[in-house]
């Protein structure tokens, strides 16, 4: 792709993303063909949307996951400052065509993340550089009809399926003490149990997905920087919803977060 291609690309995607109105695929002429030309496209996208960042998701950080939207691995993409949310918050289902919330722990990084050379960068050089930890709920959507099919270098163009984002208040339980791969969450709808999972799901362990998401942004010429909040992946299969549902994701010790949909 060239320059002229890629933001071809992101001028498809701006109306869908802006306006709620989806399409099928990006044109075959200027279709982003591999993972590098996703996350060009996604920065063209992101400049054309002249909204700021606050960080960034993962998706696909399960095996069914990634078997679902048929990609390879888990995706990077951009959390927008316009979709942040805060904790009760109500959102609109108007448009989503995903129609799901999922639980998720999130990390707040105190300082930018870089490595020497191309070593890949550990879980503890990557947890040094955590400040805190959040709760999430994800209100994941997409700009494709055929989000199953589009295929990942599409889907990481899309922000990777990003929409809006519950944040909770920052922690204060001793997070750094627990075994986050053993930490159970469950879900309620209307007060009744309808989910549960572990942080297991994600990639085998929250840390382990922050980390990846630290090495994949270096190797594509990004960095986690700052103040960048992350958001790891769902702990629990993703929670069908519909308007008027009351939404608890509880953490035990660490907190829960609501939210609820008109």
């Amino acid at each position: 792709m060239n320059s002229n291609s890629i933001q071809q690309a992101a001028m498809q995607l701006l109306p869908a993303w802006l306006h709620t109105q989806p399409i099928a695929e990006l044109d075959s002429s200027y279709r982003p063909q591999n993972r590098a030309q996703g996350y060009q496209t996604q920065q063209a996208l992101f400049d054309a949307t002249q909204d700021s960042t606050y960080g960034w998701k993962i998706a696909a950080t399960s095996v069914a996951g990634q078997k679902h939207i048929g990609v390879s691995g888990p995706l990077a993409g951009r959390l927008l400052t316009s979709r942040r949310l805060g904790p009760g918050a109500q959102v609109a289902l108007h448009g989503n065509l995903m129609r799901v919330m999922e639980a998720e722990f999130a990390f707040r990084m105190k300082q930018d993340v870089m490595r020497e050379a191309h070593a890949p960068l550990s879980v503890d050089a990557v947890m040094n550089a955590v400040e805190a930890m959040h709760l999430a709920i994800e209100i994941p959507n997409s700009r494709f009809t055929q989000f199953e099919q589009v295929g990942e270098a599409s889907l990481i163009a899309d922000f990777a399926c990003a929409g809006h984002v519950v944040i909770g208040a920052e922690v204060t339980a001793p997070w750094r003490d627990l075994a986050l791969d053993a930490h159970k969450v469950q879900v309620f709808k209307q007060g009744q149990w309808v989910a549960d999972g572990i942080g297991a799901n994600v990639l085998g362990d929250p840390r382990l997905a922050l980390t990846w998401l630290a090495n994949e942004l270096l190797d594509h010429g990004m960095h986690l920087r700052q103040g960048d909040l992350v958001i790891t992946g769902t702990c629990v299969v993703p929670v069908p919803v519909n308007e008027g549902d009351q939404m608890l994701a509880d953490f035990g010790l660490l907190g829960q977060l609501a939210v609820a949909f008109t």
